[in-house]
This record gives structure tokens, sequence and C-alpha cells, in this order.
């Protein structure tokens, strides 16, 4: 029983270590850019095993050089409560529940009415809730595995940035780590990369295109002329507006 107890107390000990490991790394972003984050290696490492080659395209831009439109698209598209939530939009998890679960229901009504031997029903596609600062939290620090831990953790650092660091500084690191495709990673890379210029330059329509890009980058890489990012983008000039920026 000692020894179950002692293992106990040292778990809970490097889960302590673990979160002031964390609290010490943002604390440091408030002042130094990060290099990388999680995800990036993995996917630098993915693309490298599979094609022989590293494939890595970043450039680091700062908060007052990024342009206002591409600021502006992004969260209309991603995150409308940016500027107000502490990290957490409850009303969007909400709302993302609620879809997922109508989906489910019908997705269930339908196989019903199939025979059984024909029920070959497309899975459900899951809407999420998240934020900027939690989509930075994930890509910052932690795996691509869907776990209860996991987002446990997820949910910590994201409480861990909005306390240590403001959002000027939050959206500064989303902006230059998030990926835009293939080895295109941050706004600089993804501007030089579909429309050869500096993402000073973009026009409004041009930045709301690469924010609707953002759930799936490689997906909309390989289809340049996809309709529905063309009238999404469309919807997301009409809301840039209404935007407020920190």
């Amino acid at each position: 029983m000692k020894a179950l107890f002692r293992l106990i107390g040292l778990g809970l000990l490097a889960g302590l270590a673990l979160q002031l490991f964390f609290v010490a790394r943002i604390a440091v972003m408030a002042v130094v850019d990060p290099e990388s984050t999680a995800f990036q290696r993995s996917e630098a490492y993915l693309v490298a095993r599979n094609t022989g080659a590293l494939k890595w395209r970043q450039q680091w831009v700062p908060y007052d050089e990024l342009p206002d439109t591409l600021k502006r698209a992004v969260i209309a598209s991603e995150d409308a409560s940016f500027a107000e939530h502490d990290g957490v939009d409850m009303e969007a998890l909400e709302k993302a529940w609620d879809k997922n679960a109508k989906a489910e229901q019908r997705a269930a009504q339908s196989a019903s009415r199939l025979a059984p031997a024909k029920a070959a029903v497309r899975p459900v596609k899951i809407v999420g809730g998240s934020t900027i600062t939690q989509q930075l939290a994930k890509n910052l620090f932690l795996s691509g595995e869907r776990t209860l831990l996991r987002k446990g953790q997820e949910l910590v650092l994201t409480l861990l940035l909005e306390a240590l660091l403001n959002k000027e500084r939050i959206l500064e690191i989303y902006l230059n780590n998030v990926e835009w495709g293939e080895g295109v990673f941050g706004a600089e890379a993804a501007a030089q990369h579909y429309y050869r210029k500096p993402a000073a330059r973009l026009g409004a329509y041009e930045a709301a295109r690469l924010a609707v890009m953002l759930p799936r980058p490689k997906y909309f890489e390989t289809r340049p002329g996809s309709g529905y990012l063309a009238s999404r983008a469309g919807t997301i000039v009409a809301r840039m507006g209404g935007v407020e920026l920190p």
C-alpha cells in the first residue's frame, strides 16, 4: 500500500512539475518569440519521413506589422468573441455541441431508413468550438490525440496563456505559427506562398481566403478554385468591419 501511495505521490509531483514548466515557457513567450511549436515539429517530421525533404517556410512578423485585414479576417472566421472571452467561449461550445448532436441524430435516422446491407452512412462531420487561444495552446505544446486528459491539459494551457499574455501577443504568436499549407507556417509565409506578396500588402478578400483555409489548410491548398472557399471568403469580408481588434 505504501508503494502505491508513493507512486501516486510521484505522479502528482511529476504533473505539478510539468505545469510549472508550462508556466515558465509561457511567461518567457511574453518577450521571446517561440522558435517552433509541437505541431510544427510533428508536421515537419511527417513530411520529411514521407518525402525525404524538410519543408518549413516561416518568417516572423511583429504584431504591429501584421495587416489589420488579416487580423480581422481570422477573428471573424475562427473566433468572433476573441477580444472578449477569457480563453474559452462557452456559447460557441454549446452551439457546437448542439450542432453535433443534431447531426448525429440525423445520421442515425438516415441509417435506420436504410436496409442493413446498404447502410453505408458517411461519418458525421464534427464541428469544433475552440477559440484562437485554445488552438494556440494545442499547437504550442500538445499532440494531436483526442483524450480527456489531453483536453484537460489544453484547458489549463489556455487559461495560462490568457493569464500570462495579453490578447495582442496571443494573436501575434498564433498568426506567426499557424499552419497554412504543407510546410507553410505563419502569415508571411502564407502570403508569399499563395499571393507572392508580403503579408502587409494583403487585401481584404485575400486575407479572408487565407482565414477560411485555416481549419483545413492542406485540403484547400490543393483546391484553389473551391467554390466554398470563394463563397465563405465573401461572407468573412462582410463580417470584418464589425470585428473588434485587441
